[in-house]
């Protein structure tokens, strides 16, 4: 279709490894048991600030659909991802889900919901253009007295140049090896690298090792509060430290 736009296919970068061929590898890398405390801090927040009672959730970025195993206990969950490769996991994980592709910059569903959540996808908004973006989205699905959830993984103030974090896995015949490392080569610009390296042993076969480079925004909460007031919310800051970050 010669009418066809295509810019968005052209400028935008191709999906990390971990969001397409080494998807299937996911649940080992993060189980889904491991999201239980995580998805009872989000219900705990949104019940708590909410001006309406809270039956629907909209899941901006919700990969492989490991929080929505919790969530959908207490809401009628709905997961929007970039990766089919992500949606197929979290559709086959949680039957009981409305899964649908989208980009949190530009997502528009003619529905609106009770409550919005992002967890750690938010983190791949690099510029303070797309951060508003995201927040602007999850505004425009908000019904009347809704409430909007997200949390600040990254500060420019307490990053932590060269932190590696480290874990083995096995299951479903194979031995994983998971390394990843956060590095900012230019601290005066909103991102920073996360490099991950996954090592795959299968009896009888040469071990693999897959590297990845994924792109993370990081601004200062400051930023984060003003551009949550341009999208339109009363910002309410939590200051915590759950699972040890």
């Amino acid at each position: 279709n010669p009418t066809k736009d295509t810019s968005r296919l052209v400028t935008e970068p191709p999906l990390p490894h971990m969001y397409t061929d080494l998807a299937w590898a996911w649940p080992l890398i993060s189980p889904p048991e491991d999201y239980q405390q995580e998805a009872g801090d989000f219900t705990a927040r949104l019940l708590a600030h909410a001006r309406r009672p809270l039956h629907s959730l909209l899941h901006l970025g919700c990969g492989g659909g490991h929080l929505d195993h919790w969530l959908q206990a207490r809401f009628a969950v709905t997961g929007v991802d970039l990766s089919p490769e992500m949606l197929d996991l979290a559709r086959r994980l949680n039957p009981g889900v409305t899964y649908l592709p989208g980009d949190m910059r530009t997502l528009r569903l003619p529905e609106a919901f009770d409550a919005v959540i992002i967890a750690d996808s938010i983190a791949y908004m690099l510029t303070e253009a797309e951060l508003l973006q995201a927040f602007q989205t999850a505004y425009a699905h908000l019904a009347p007295g809704g409430v909007f959830c997200t949390y600040v993984e990254a500060e420019p103030e307490t990053f932590e140049q060269n932190r590696v974090h480290s874990f083995a896995s096995h299951g479903e015949g194979v031995d994983l090896a998971f390394l990843r490392c956060d590095y900012d080569p230019d601290p005066s610009d909103t991102t920073f690298e996360m490099t991950f390296v996954t090592l795959i042993r299968r009896p009888g076969q040469p071990q693999q090792i897959i590297t990845d480079t994924h792109l993370s925004g990081i601004f200062p909460l400051p930023t984060w509060q003003r551009l949550l007031q341009q999208a339109g919310f009363e910002a309410i800051t939590l200051d915590e430290t759950s699972y040890g970050d």
